[in-house]
């Protein structure tokens, strides 16, 4: 009866409301082995008397039912610490979340990922913010039919903020809502990273579930100064599943691993992974290759988010400034809709990691 034996049958059992199982979320503690003896420690994500008694009933059944009825074990089960415990954000204190999405190579869909992943959250009943801080190409504007539209101004407590406009519901700020539709901004990396910041700092969002951040593509200053300021819980990476894409979405990744930025990865999303034609809605053809980002993800030990196919109708809602995520029963929706959910499984599972470290961290 060794470590290890014993993580593999613990990694069989799951934790009910985050959908995988407690090693590979990092939940088993304390995992101590003396002779027949087995004494650990289990984090589950409901605090409460019946969840946890039911996590033990499972280790204890587990554990029984592969090294005998003879071995003794000594589970402690405790949730997993309250939002309240942990660090107080000095900015967006009232966001729950703050999430990049970001690309390595420019042209990937990622503003289309990004407008359609806030759709549906927003139809999910989320309440949803997006900063687009692509400085030198705001798209989601465009995708929202806010183009002419422009921020007010608000007093809150005597601070006059930026109040972000609404679409379906959707708070958005972005900086095609400061230039003219075809005037093209020229700055450079420093005057753009503090734009950027102004649309955290200067802007009132408050109560949110989520903020997306839409980032330009590649990195550099305008990445680098967004983690300095803002405290990001977590980061997508969009990519087509083309060679030269998939190159530098791997750069993106390990970009946000640095020490330096660490920065949990939520997941990676294929888009443009088929090309479906409306008179054929059955036939897939691959036009810039097969699972790429699906096995970049599988290789980089990365969470797959999903695949989102090339559809005429993606890019015309995106055009007319409605998301395809609002449409009802098509593919194409049903597809984000799935993204969505498999997204904000991942987020929980981030933020479960996020509060057992801040507990170690306090007890240390």
């Amino acid at each position: 009866m060794t470590k290890e034996a014993v993580l593999e049958v613990l990694g069989t059992i799951l934790e009910p409301d985050l959908k995988k199982d407690i090693v590979t979320l990092n939940f088993v503690e304390d995992l101590q082995i003396e002779g027949s003896k087995i004494t650990l420690t289990i984090y589950v994500s409901n605090p409460a008397l019946h969840a946890r008694k039911r996590m033990q009933e499972a280790v204890e059944f587990n554990l029984k039912r592969v090294f005998g009825e003879a071995v003794e074990i000594t589970c402690m089960v405790k949730g997993l610490p309250s939002e309240a415990r942990e660090t107080h954000r000095k900015i967006l204190p009232e966001v729950k979340h703050i999430i990049a999405i970001a690309s390595g190579k420019g042209g990937v869909g990622k503003s289309t990922v990004t407008a359609n992943l806030a759709g549906g959250l927003a139809k999910a009943g989320f309440r949803v913010g997006i900063v687009d801080a692509d400085i030198y190409g705001p798209s989601i504007p465009t995708m929202f039919d806010v183009v002419g539209e422009r921020p007010t101004m608000l007093d809150v407590e005597g601070k006059p903020m930026i109040n972000p406009v609404m679409s379906y519901g959707i708070k958005i700020l972005s900086m095609g809502f400061f230039s003219q539709n075809d005037e093209a901004i020229v700055w450079r990396g420093p005057m753009a990273a503090k734009a950027m910041t102004q649309l955290f700092t200067d802007a009132y969002w408050g109560e949110l579930d989520y903020l997306l951040i839409d980032l330009p593509p590649g990195t550099g200053d305008i990445h680098l100064s967004l983690v300095q300021t803002v405290p990001l819980d977590g980061v997508v990476i969009v990519s087509t599943p083309q060679e030269v894409a998939l190159a530098d979405a791997r750069k993106g990744v390990n970009m946000f691993k640095l020490d330096t930025i660490n920065v949990p990865i939520v997941g990676l999303v294929e888009n443009m992974a088929w090309f479906t034609p409306a008179e054929l809605p059955e036939n897939k053809y691959y036009i810039f290759g097969r699972d790429g980002v699906k096995n970049l993800a599988a290789g980089m030990n990365e969470t797959f988010l999903g695949h989102i196919p090339l559809v005429q109708g993606v890019r015309e809602s995106g055009d007319v400034g409605r998301p395809a995520v609002f449409q009802e029963n098509t593919p194409t929706a049903l597809a984000f809709e799935e993204l969505v959910r498999i997204f904000v499984d991942e987020v929980n599972v981030i933020k479960a990691r996020k509060a057992i470290k801040t507990q170690k961290d306090g007890v240390k």
